[in-house]
């Protein structure tokens, strides 16, 4: 059976902590940032873990990781 191949535009945007949990950013952080608060803002710092039906999408598109 040949290798499976890694989707790239996903081993991107998620990483896999030491546990096994798949980790994202979170959205809204790119413009119109004068409008959101600063606590807003800052809480988009954070990396938060990925629901549990899209981890299960997401080991398909990442499995070496």
């Amino acid at each position: 059976m040949p290798k499976m191949k890694t989707n790239r535009a996903s081993a991107k945007r998620y990483y896999v902590t030491g546990s096994g949990k798949i980790m994202r950013n979170k959205a809204g952080r790119r413009h119109k940032l004068a409008a959101k608060t600063p606590k807003r803002k800052r809480n988009m710092r954070k990396d938060v873990v990925l629901s549990k039906p899209d981890q299960k999408v997401a080991r398909e598109l990442i499995p070496y990781k």
